[in-house]
Order: C-alpha cells, then sequence, then structure tokens
C-alpha cells in the first residue's frame, strides 16, 4: 500500500489513496529514488521545505527541458525553452512580463463583472435542469470562457473553445493534438498580426522577448500553455465544492460567517492541491536530505504531499476553512509562482458567493469519478442537484 512506485500509476490517484504512500514516504524516504521504467529515472520530493526550496531557487532545478513526467520514448517536452512553464530566468521573467499585466490584481478587478455575469449565467442554466455535473456545467465553462475573454476569443467561440478543450482534457492529451483548436488559434494570431487587439493574443504576437518578436511557433505554444492550465482551475474550484459536500459542517460554518471566504479559499487551494507533480532537472549535484542528486538527475516535487506536511500543517489530513496560517504551495512558487493566482482566488470568490446566495442547496447525486492522471487531480465528474434550503 505504501510503495513509492505506484505513485506513477493513475490509477492510484484515481481510485486509491496516494495520500497514505506520500505520508509513508514523508516519514521513511522523503528524498527517493525511482528507477527507469517506461519513464526516466527520477528523484521523489514530498517535505514541504524542500519542495519550497526546489521551487525558489530555479538556477539548480532547472524548468526548461520540462515540468511534467512524460515516458521516455516521447523524448523532451517540445515545448522545452518556449513557454512560460518551461523556461528560466532571465528569458522566464522577459516572457512573462509580455502578459503579465492581463493577471495583476488591477486587471482581475477590471474583470470582475464579466466573471460575475459568467458565473450567474452558467449556474442559472445549470439550475434549470435541476441535476447537471459540477465540473462540466458549472466549474469548466467558468474557467474556459473567461481564459478565453483575457486572450481574446470572442464571447460566440467561447462554446467552443470548451468543448475542444474538454475533448483534450478527457483524452489526457495535448492541446496542440486537437488539430480544430490548434487552427483556430492559428487563424487568431495572423488576425492579431494583422490587426491588434487589446487582449493577450496580440501581445504575444507583437510584442518582443529579449529584443525579438516571438516565433509562431512560440505564440502558439504559449497561447496552448495559458488555455491548458485552466485544467488546474477547474480541478480546484471542483475539489472544493466536493470538499464541502464531503464536510457540510465547514459549508454551515461558511454560510454564517463570510469573513471565512478567503481563508476557505486558500484551504481549497491546499486540500485539493489540483497540479500533483512539477519536475525539474537539477544543474550542479546537490545534497537535500542527506541524498546526493547529479547534475541532470530529474527531480519531482509532489505538491498535495507538501500541503499535507505534518510539520507545517497541523491536522494537515483536516479540511479546516479558518485555517491559518495557511502557507500553502499549490500554486507554485518562486519564478514560477502561478500567473493566474488572483485570477483562479478571484473566480473562486465569486462562485462561492453566488452559491452561497441562492436559494438552493447543492446535494451530490451520485459518486464522483476522479481524474486519471498523475499530473492533475480532482473530480472528473461531479454529479449534484438541487434542493430547497
Amino acid at each position: 500500500m505504501t510503495d513509492p512506485a505506484r505513485l506513477t500509476d493513475p490509477a492510484l490517484h484515481a481510485d486509491g489513496d496516494p495520500h497514505a504512500v506520500w505520508h509513508w514516504m514523508r516519514g521513511h524516504s522523503p528524498v527517493h529514488r525511482h528507477e527507469a521504467t517506461d519513464l526516466p529515472a527520477f528523484w521523489s520530493l514530498t517535505r514541504y521545505e524542500d519542495v519550497r526550496a526546489a521551487y525558489r531557487d530555479p538556477k539548480v532545478f532547472s524548468s526548461a527541458r520540462g515540468v511534467l513526467l512524460r515516458p521516455s520514448k516521447l523524448g523532451e517536452d517540445p515545448g522545452a525553452g518556449m513557454t512560460l512553464a518551461l523556461t528560466d530566468p532571465p528569458r522566464h521573467k522577459d516572457l512573462r512580463a509580455v502578459v503579465a499585466g492581463r493577471f495583476t490584481t488591477r486587471a482581475v478587478r477590471g474583470l470582475e463583472e464579466y466573471m460575475r455575469t459568467a458565473v450567474r449565467t452558467i449556474l442559472a442554466e445549470a439550475i434549470e435542469r435541476e441535476r447537471f455535473d459540477f465540473v462540466h456545467d458549472v466549474v469548466g465553462r467558468l474557467s474556459m470562457y473567461t481564459i478565453g475573454h483575457i486572450m481574446g476569443v470572442p464571447d460566440e467561440d467561447h462554446e467552443q473553445l470548451y468543448q475542444w478543450t474538454n475533448e483534450a482534457f478527457e483524452a489526457g492529451v495535448s492541446l496542440a493534438a486537437h488539430q480544430e483548436l490548434m487552427r483556430y488559434f492559428i487563424d487568431l494570431m495572423y488576425a492579431r498580426m494583422a490587426d491588434p487587439a487589446d487582449d493577450v493574443v496580440s501581445l504575444l504576437a507583437g510584442d518582443t522577448v529579449q529584443g525579438e518578436l516571438l516565433p509562431e511557433e512560440e505564440i502558439l505554444l504559449n497561447c496552448e500553455n495559458l488555455v491548458g492550465a485552466t485544467e488546474n482551475g477547474r480541478l480546484a474550484l471542483a475539489g472544493g465544492i466536493e470538499a464541502f459536500l464531503e464536510h457540510p459542517g465547514e459549508w454551515e460554518r461558511l454560510r454564517a460567517d463570510r469573513d471565512l471566504l478567503a481563508p476557505a479559499i486558500e484551504e481549497i487551494l491546499r486540500w485539493t492541491s489540483s497540479a500533483v507533480h512539477s519536475m525539474r532537472s537539477v544543474t550542479e549535484p546537490v545534497v537535500i536530505g542527506g541524498q546526493r542528486i547529479e547534475a541532470g538527475d530529474w527531480v519531482v516535487l509532489w505538491v498535495p504531499s507538501a500541503n499535507r506536511d505534518e510539520e507545517v500543517f497541523p491536522e494537515a489530513g483536516r479540511f479546516d476553512i479558518g485555517r491559518a496560517p495557511n502557507r500553502h504551495l499549490a500554486l507554485g512558487g518562486g519564478e514560477h509562482f502561478c500567473l493566474g493566482s488572483v485570477l483562479a482566488r478571484a473566480q473562486a470568490r465569486l462562485l462561492l458567493t453566488e452559491l452561497l446566495d441562492t436559494p438552493h442547496r447543492i446535494e451530490q447525486d451520485g459518486p464522483a469519478a476522479r481524474v486519471r492522471s498523475i499530473a492533475v487531480s480532482g473530480p472528473e465528474t461531479l454529479p449534484v442537484r438541487l434542493a430547497s434550503v
């Protein structure tokens, strides 16, 4: 039950208890060597302090060769060195600066009315059916409509964008493998090159990075990167609702005290930890927990394990919306701290507020199915029904 090798089996994350494995590893083998299988050999980090230290040291723990485990036969990530996720300083900082202005607190505040309207519209359509899937019918659409709006996708195309990305997420394939989706962004890229607008695709197509315009391939890969990141957002939101369904006392606690909304969102992020792992390549020999890791080795940071580390989070296995402090790592850290962190928190706040204000109570309407993945975690489906309060 506690064999570390099981961590690379998607079935464990969908149907089993990976937290039991991580708990054992934190106590017995916090820096653990995994020999090569169809995946390359790698080291696991499971303790909070080790994961945080790796996030904060991009010089030694590089993102440029890839940040997710992938079969060796596939080679390195095709986006290596070209996307926000797969670059190191100084290029990462310069590339991030191109789009960062669209994700600041001020920019997100300007988006709130759009998001509030989207939340109300999506919820109203779902409520009309009385029974619905909270993942697909609510949070999936909210996440995709919002990033589509920011990127410059016209409102009338948002549903199509959602359908295409949903197909890719469900199939567990790269968005770049979805031909219709990539053809759409190719056309949008060329349209913005000819006639720039006030959106992220225009920025990627028109701004310079280190004195040069981005090649078309990099523009498209960064569009894919930004759209793909919405999967983490929707899984965190869905996982948060699932947590409240499993802990109804915490929902009633929040209903009685809206001042708990901000810490509740942080606890949802910690509890769900929807980005299961982030990988780094070591650039020079380093010793962690008494283990010498050589230059060129892969190191995997298990984020949910760090966020349940008992040395940092008292009663780490308890969902507590009043938890303080709550210095979780669900949004990464260091240079790669989540670009959309302000946006993610705003979406969660607006959604939870609308649910608290509704005259209905959401109840689970059957078992949830979890995503079969070692990269992301959360409900793939969450059937719910409405009942009177």
